[in-house]
This record gives C-alpha cells, sequence and structure tokens, in this order.
C-alpha cells in the first residue's frame, strides 16, 4: 500500500474539516442522548444493585484503559509519511499490549472481588478483558480513518455502535435481567465498532516484523501514556481524598457539581479534538495555516462555552436547586468556585491539540506530570477545609498555571503565548465581566427560576460579546462565526485553502 494511501486526498482538508466538525458534533449528540435513554430505560428494568456491580469494575477498567492504546493511535495520526510497516508493527503492539492487559484483568478480578467483598465481581472483571482485546485490535484501524479525516464515516460507525449497545443490553434483560445485560451492551459498543473500523479502512496486517525507526513512534505513544498516567491522578485524586477525609456526604456534593459544570465542556472539546489533531498534524510544516486553523477555532470554543460557564457561576444558587433538586443546595458553593476553573478550562484544554499535532509528546507527558503535581498540592492546601475548600484552591490553581502553560507551548512550534493572548482575552475578559454584571444583577431578576436562568444566560452572552467587540481579534472572531451561521461549517481562509 502506497504511503498516499494514509493520508488525505491532496486538497480535501478544507473540506473535510468542515464536514467533520459538523458530523462528528452531531454523533456526539446522538452518543449523549442514547447514553440518557440507556440510563433512564435500563434503571427501570435492572436493580441498582446490578449498576452497583458494574460500578466496582469502573475504577479498574479506567486504569488499566490508560496503558490500552500506547498512545499509539495518535502516533500513526500525526506522523508524517507513514508507512504499512510501521503501521503494521504498532497494530501487533496494540495487540500484543491489549492481550496481556486482559491477563492482568483475570489475574485481578478474585482481587477486586475480595475488596469489595462482591464474588460477582470476579467474573465480570475477567469479562471485561474482552472488552479490552476488541479495542486493541482496532485501534490502528481507527488511527488510520482519522488520519484519512473519514469523519462522516467514523460518526455513523460511532452512532451505530452506541445505538447497537443499547438495544443488546435491553434484549439481554429478557434473556437474562441481571449485571451481565450492560456488560453485554458495553461489549456490543467495543467489537462492533472494530469490525466496522476492519471493514472501511481497507488495510489489513501482515506478519509482524521490527521496522527501521519504529522507536520513534513508539517513544511518541510512550509521552501520551505517560501524559494520560499524570493525568488519571489529577483528575481522580480529589475525589479520593474528600471521600476517605470528608465523607460520601461531601464528596457527593463535591462530585455532581463537578460533573454538572465539566461534563457540558466536554462535550465542545473532545469532539472537536477528533478533527482537529489530524487537521493539524497535516499542517504542521506549514507554520502560517497552522497557526491560522488553530487561532480561527479556538476563539469560537471561547464564545460558545465561555458565557455559557460565567452565567451557571454567577447563578449556581439557582442553578443547583432548579438542575439537581432542593438537596443538592450545598453544592452551589462548590459549583459556584469550581466555576472560576471552568472559565479557563475550554482555553486550555485544547493546548493538547497543538502538542500531539506538533509531534511533543514529551513535554505533553511533562506537563502533565507538572499539572499533576500542582493539583494535588492544592487539593492538600485545601482538604482542611472540605469539599469548598478542595474547589477553591483548585480554581486558584488553574489562574496560576495558565500562563505557564502557553509559555511551555510557544516554545516550539508555529503558536507562541502572545498569539493565543491576543486570540482569547476579548472572551475570557468578556466572561470575566459578564459574571460581575450577572452576578450584580440578580437580585432584580424574576423569582421564577426558569425566568431568572434564562435572562441570566442571554445577559452573560450579550455582555461577553460587547466586551469582544472592543478588541481587534474579538470582532474578527465574530466575523468568522457570523461566517458559519449559513451552515457551510469551518473551513480555511483563502490563503490557507488547498
Amino acid at each position: 500500500m502506497e504511503t498516499s494511501a494514509f493520508d488525505p486526498p491532496e486538497g480535501s482538508l478544507r473540506r473535510s474539516v468542515g464536514r467533520g466538525a459538523v458530523v462528528t458534533a452531531m454523533a456526539q449528540g446522538v452518543r449523549v442522548a442514547t447514553q440518557i435513554v440507556s440510563v433512564i430505560v435500563l434503571s427501570r428494568l435492572l436493580s441498582p444493585q446490578d449498576f452497583g456491580v458494574v460500578a466496582m469494575c469502573a475504577p479498574v477498567l479506567a486504569f488499566i484503559a490508560l496503558f490500552q492504546d500506547f498512545g499509539l493511535t495518535q502516533a500513526t495520526i500525526q506522523k508524517t509519511g507513514i508507512r504499512h510497516e510501521e503501521v503494521n508493527y504498532l497494530f501487533w503492539i496494540n495487540t500484543a499490549v491489549s492481550a496481556i492487559l486482559a491477563c492482568v484483568l483475570a489475574a485481578a478480578a478474585p482481587l477486586v472481588a475480595t475488596f469489595y467483598g462482591e464474588p460477582r465481581v470476579t467474573g465480570l472483571v475477567a469479562a471485561f478483558g474482552l472488552q479490552i482485546m476488541a479495542y486493541g485490535l482496532g485501534a490502528q484501524h481507527l488511527a488510520l480513518l482519522t488520519r484519512r479525516m473519514e469523519f462522516t464515516r467514523l460518526a455513523v460507525i460511532d452512532v451505530a455502535s452506541a445505538v447497537s449497545g443499547l438495544v443488546v443490553s435491553i434484549a439481554w434483560t429478557f434473556i437474562d435481567r441481571s449485571y451481565w445485560a450492560l456488560f453485554a451492551g458495553t461489549l456490543t459498543g467495543a467489537v462492533l465498532p472494530t469490525l466496522c473500523y476492519w471493514a472501511s479502512s481497507r488495510w489489513r496486517p501482515g506478519v509482524p516484523r521490527k521496522v527501521e525507526g519504529i522507536s520513534q513512534l513508539i517513544n511518541f505513544g510512550a509521552g501520551i501514556t505517560g501524559f494520560n498516567f499524570a493525568n488519571f491522578f489529577a483528575r481522580n485524586l480529589d475525589n479520593v481524598l474528600i471521600g476517605k477525609y470528608w465523607g460520601e456526604a461531601q464528596l457527593g456534593l463535591y462530585d455532581r457539581a463537578y460533573k454538572l459544570l465539566l461534563f457540558p465542556l466536554s462535550q465542545i472539546t473532545n469532539p472537536l479534538s477528533k478533527v482537529m489533531v489530524p487537521a493539524l498534524s497535516r499542517l504542521k510544516d506549514e507554520p502560517d495555516r497552522y497557526r491560522s486553523a488553530y487561532l480561527r477555532v479556538m476563539p469560537l470554543i471561547l464564545l460558545v462555552a465561555l458565557p455559557g460557564v460565567a452565567f451557571a457561576t454567577a447563578m449556581s444558587d439557582t442553578l443547583i436547586p432548579f438542575v439537581l433538586g432542593e438537596q443538592w443546595r450545598e453544592s452551589a458553593n462548590i459549583f459556584l468556585a469550581l466555576g472560576f476553573a471552568g472559565l479557563l478550562q475550554p482555553l486550555n484544554n485544547p493546548a493538547g491539540w497543538l502538542f500531539v499535532s506538533q509531534g511533543r509528546s514529551g513535554d505533553f507527558m511533562r506537563w502533565g506530570i507538572i499539572t499533576a503535581v500542582t493539583s494535588v498540592l492544592a487539593f492538600a492546601i485545601g482538604l482542611p477545609y472540605g469539599a469548598l475548600g478542595v474547589a477553591v484552591v483548585y480554581a486558584v490553581s488553574e489562574y496560576l498555571r495558565t500562563p505557564f502553560l502557553w509559555l511551555y507551548v510557544g516554545k516550539a512550534g508555529p503558536l507562541r503565548a502572545s498569539h493565543v493572548l491576543r486570540a482569547a482575552t476579548p472572551f475570557v475578559l468578556g466572561a470575566h465581566l459578564a459574571l460581575a454584571l450577572v452576578w450584580l444583577a440578580k437580585p432584580m431578576l424574576p423569582a421564577q427560576p426558569v425566568i431568572a436562568l434564562a435572562g441570566a444566560a442571554v445577559l452573560s452572552y450579550v455582555v461577553t460579546i460587547i466586551v469582544a467587540l472592543v478588541f481587534g481579534a474579538g470582532r474578527e472572531a465574530l466575523r468568522e462565526a457570523l461566517r458559519l451561521i449559513p451552515a457551510r461549517g469551518f473551513s480555511p481562509a483563502p490563503s490557507e485553502a488547498k
């Protein structure tokens, strides 16, 4: 197979990115809707104990998943001029690692069951090894489809796997109404995409052979895995510490506030990463086009996300009881504190696109370690003051890290901290001012929660847009947003289109 067969057709970047952003967002919407339906329907068909047994397996699976891909799909996506021999070697590494991890799961299953005092966990943990194997067998085929930017095909596969997993889980309850119905659905959601990736990618592995220069790709993947490992602790240790020292009530309040804030943000950045990483990887040898592409997308993310975060943060004492119920009112102050971190995360999270697309996985891993260490330090400082203390100090740490992140990103590659500062300032500043004004306007808002929340949201977006109009970069981004409204999707400017 020729090298060109692994790359998107010449001249397709402009069309592929626009279409990819749209179809990926639509697929994500269907997936989220499917998850909501799954929770509602399966909660009626299965008992809380069934969900509890599966939940006991979740931490072990999450930890194992850190090593499953070993960063090798990203290595395939970002490398210039990758060859069949290299993809073939990476395929067999993915397969071998998945087989080893499946064996580790089987060996660890009795220990997990003993820890929980629940013998049913043994078989379930071991069975999840099949899911690990399925992902490993399809990893490189998925990477090739992503590299070729076949986003429509990937979106169809994503939707089909989500819907099929739900259907199989529901159907299984008529055979065996137990936690195995949940396992059957997740296994379907792993096996079906792998079969589709193999059918769609038109690439088949051969006999594994040592390839000269393959260590560069493996080292790249190791850097990605190192970041994921460090990030795992940064994202989970707060829950462990709060649960250990303050108990389940404080942890529950913190967990709900954290997820209510960050889940919507992840629905914006995660789908876009599937499109932007391969697109930026194709542009990494053309600095002007690379910089232009990133600086056109990033302000649009901020325009969509930050006013919403600002409004939700300022209105937390109304929003939390309205959405979650009066019994969760104590979460409002925690949500308020985490909201300030949320005002920076839509800016900072896409930095990963730059590290990966530029082949800087070592820098990515080192930044992950810095984030983990500073986050853990923040958790330790805030812990004596309960969940609210953890949230407050974590938000402060996000502000302290942000300038260093962008200076670190800008030490290499075509994007400098000054570029990001110019593009982001109109929206970051606007969102902070919007938060302050919504907070001050709260006493004047109607008593009805729905009307008050809607009015606050409108005010937040209006204030952010007005502030953005003061800046030249803000006006450029708003003009770009208006050009997208006719629904032709994202497309590079004429100067950067092929």
